[in-house]
């Protein structure tokens, strides 16, 4: 098992920026992937951005490319997501993810283990 706590969510106006953590504690050896996801009221979940777990190959979704970034610094520290230039379609809760293959990389069925996910709201 492999357990993900997300932190760093909150209430920004557009424009600006946040930064979200993913800290994965358990049996992370088998992680190969850590990705982003985000859902909307009424809306699915969407992939958002992925790392592999030594922080190399990164993936973006269009619509955040340019504007976040996922990083890793070494297999100890926790995923981020750096998003700035924030708009109101950005609101959704954020979920961090593990997976153990680039299959599906994009989406949700292709991770295994999900947190519980942290709101980001964005107002005009």
């Amino acid at each position: 098992q492999v357990q993900l706590v997300e932190s760093g969510g909150g209430l920004v106006q557009a424009g600006e920026s946040l930064r979200l953590s993913c800290a994965a504690s358990g049996r992370t050896f088998s992680t190969y992937v850590m990705g982003w996801f985000r859902q909307a009221p009424g809306k699915e979940r969407e992939f958002v951005a992925a790392i592999i777990w030594s922080g190399g190959s990164t993936w973006y979704a269009d619509s955040v490319k340019g504007r976040f970034t996922i990083s890793r610094d070494n297999a100890k520290n926790p995923v981020y997501l750096q998003m700035n230039g924030l708009k109101p379609e950005d609101t959704a809760v954020y979920y961090c993810a593990a997976a153990t293959s680039l299959t599906r990389l994009v989406h949700t069925s292709g991770y295994a283990y999900w947190g519980q996910g942290t709101q980001v709201t964005v107002s005009l």
